[in-house]
């Protein structure tokens, strides 16, 4: 597949970076945002409408926060649905709800237009690096004919089945994330109830049975203060958790263990962290377990 142009709808915490590392890749992005000034940021020629983003583009990428925003960009009368044309693809990079993907892709069809549904890991770090990993569902031939417009800004591209497929591992290994998350932030604040060292707590863990994703990455630059800011937000991670809930039901597996993270999410919406990043939820914990923190307030000024 020829691509010219690459229109890129949704510049925001992801959506920007991957926009930068495809300018740099010598690739030419239209840009739509709401908030102004968001192309031009991310070093997109700005599109002021979905319609001249579908005009310009044979590949449009969306980044978007849910499914309710990714249907309201395709769908109705200034969407991308009324706009598209025979022969374009669309690459959904959002997390959203498979089975609202997969009616997306019906429609889209009946305009001949193909839909990949995308989700990515790695968090804004690695869309930073060009190092995210992306699962995709849709036709593989399809996937092929984008590899080039997608490898500027991931390591590994990894071909899941049929459409919704690349949702549905998405919100798999979001809800272990969650897990690992909601789970290392209880311990870490009783651990320093106890009165441990956390640095030499997760050396332990680290090297036991209990190592998982936020025991390696996130909580040894927590528990000095570093809270990693730019990454999911808690109200995100609480709508993924929702989402995974719904799929199991729809495909009858019981979710034995999501109490655990939507509870912990849950609480800290109440207490006010559902915009800021996902790993405050080790502070929503320390606040009900009497103001515990990791870290003390010199070392957190020292950030």
């Amino acid at each position: 597949m020829n691509v010219h142009t690459v229109g890129m709808v949704g510049l925001g915490n992801m959506g920007g970076r991957i926009t930068r590392r495809l300018t740099a890749a010598g690739l030419r992005v239209v840009g739509h945002d709401t908030r102004e000034g968001a192309a031009e940021q991310a070093g997109a020629v700005p599109a002021p409408s979905l319609a001249e983003v579908a005009e310009q583009a044979e590949v449009l990428l969306l980044s978007l926060p849910d499914s309710g925003v990714v249907e309201s960009v395709v769908l109705g009368d200034v969407g991308l649905l009324a706009h598209c044309r025979p022969g374009q693809v669309v690459v959904d990079l959002s997390t959203a709800s498979p089975t609202s993907t997969r009616r997306l892709h019906d429609l889209l069809a009946e305009r001949k237009v193909e839909l990949l549904d995308a989700g990515i890991s790695g968090g804004a770090a690695a869309a930073e690096k060009g190092t995210l990993t992306l699962m995709v569902g849709g036709s593989a031939e399809v996937l092929e004919g984008v590899r080039p417009v997608l490898e500027p800004f991931s390591a590994k591209v990894l071909h899941m089945g049929e459409t919704g497929s690349g949702h549905t591992t998405k919100l798999l290994n979001n809800f272990l994330n969650a897990v690992s998350l909601a789970a290392t932030a209880e311990v870490m604040v009783a651990g320093k109830r106890a009165g441990l060292d956390l640095h030499v707590l997760l050396d332990v863990l680290n090297a036991s049975s209990g190592v998982n994703f936020a025991t390696l990455n996130r909580f040894p630059r927590i528990v000095d203060g570093d809270y990693l800011e730019g990454g999911l937000s808690g109200r995100l991670m609480m709508k993924d958790v929702v989402l995974y809930v719904e799929r199991l039901r729809e495909l009858g597996v019981p979710s034995l263990n999501a109490s655990g993270p939507m509870s912990a999410f849950g609480l800290a919406a109440a207490l006010g962290y559902a915009d800021s990043i996902s790993n405050r939820v080790v502070d929503a914990i320390g606040d009900v377990a009497g103001g515990v923190r990791l870290h003390n307030d010199a070392e957190q000024k020292g950030q």
